[in-house]
């Protein structure tokens, strides 16, 4: 994934990860994307400080699919 389509999917409300589903991509109050280790909260920034070079490789981020929930009614 670029870093424009990173944006644009939590933008839209999607989970992203990289790596794996312990670390993801939030964009805080002030902004700024981060990724985040959930295990323990420490988070880097999505890109490099001046927004040239992501930290990460694209094929490294992925969106979290949602599996589809189903009630039945009796």
């Amino acid at each position: 994934m670029t870093v424009e389509e990173i944006k644009a999917a939590v933008d839209a409300g999607n989970r992203v990860h990289w790596i794996n589903i312990g670390y993801v991509v939030t964009c805080d109050d002030l902004g700024q994307y981060l990724i985040t280790f959930t295990r323990n909260g420490s988070a880097i920034g999505l890109t490099s400080r001046d927004g040239t070079r992501l930290n990460g490789e694209p094929d490294e981020f992925f969106i979290e699919e949602v599996a589809e929930v189903c009630h039945e009614v009796f």
